[in-house]
């Protein structure tokens, strides 16, 4: 009798960093100098709450510094019961609620706009998840407020995917700059032209690019 296949091996965030390391290692060596120097990569999809709750504090946080983004965050967490469907709950709060907390009035039009698209599933973000990169991104960029990078953002650290490029990001831009010696601030096709060779793991190696910001030349 013929056994049953076994099911395929899913690996850890860390074991899938490590591949992705050794992979951007032996493709790039130049890079493979500034990964040695940073260390290790402890990516890993953040996994508390749910998508619309990550959307919003995406939104919240835009263009704040994060003692004062959290601080407008946590009150606006404050406005949702326990157990609420928060999409609905949203919609039905007044704009003097949401002032109250801190927000700005383009910030309260991003959140409704997020709430009312998830709530009547013109956003389907229940089933996300099964869409890929280029579709996931068109379907987060229709709500106001989330843009390319910010839905780069959300399948980077939300979703897990592999292999985003945050080509768009000043500090990959200036990341690449100073791996590669360039006179000049790459634009988003340079970045996306040098990391052609990253695939299929372009959102390590973005990481990366922000963290060699940090170290001295």
């Amino acid at each position: 009798m013929a056994t049953a296949a076994p099911p395929p091996r899913t690996r850890t965030p860390a074991q899938q960093n490590a591949r992705a390391v050794r992979h951007l290692k032996r493709v790039d060596p130049r890079l493979g100098k500034w990964i040695a120097r940073v260390g290790p990569c402890p990516l890993a999809p953040v996994s508390g709450g749910t998508h619309f709750d990550y959307l919003s504090r995406c939104i919240v946080y835009q263009q704040l510094s994060g003692k004062a983004a959290g601080t407008i965050h946590g009150r606006y967490v404050q406005l949702f019961p326990a157990d609420v469907h928060r999409p609905a709950h949203l919609l039905t709060l007044a704009d003097e609620m949401l002032r109250g907390v801190g927000l700005s009035r383009g910030k309260m039009a991003s959140l409704r706009d997020l709430a009312r698209r998830t709530h009547e599933g013109a956003l389907p973000l229940d089933a996300i998840e099964g869409l890929d990169d280029d579709a996931a991104i068109e379907a987060l960029s229709s709500v106001r407020g989330i843009g390319r990078w910010t839905a780069q953002m959300f399948l980077m650290f939300r979703l897990g995917r592999p292999d985003l490029l945050a080509d768009l990001d000043l500090g990959v831009q200036k990341g690449v700059q100073k791996v590669y010696g360039l006179r000049k601030l790459p634009k988003p096709e340079r970045v996306q032209e040098i990391g052609k060779v990253w695939a299929p793991y372009r959102t390590v190696a973005t990481w990366y690019m922000w963290r060699v910001l940090e170290l001295d030349d």
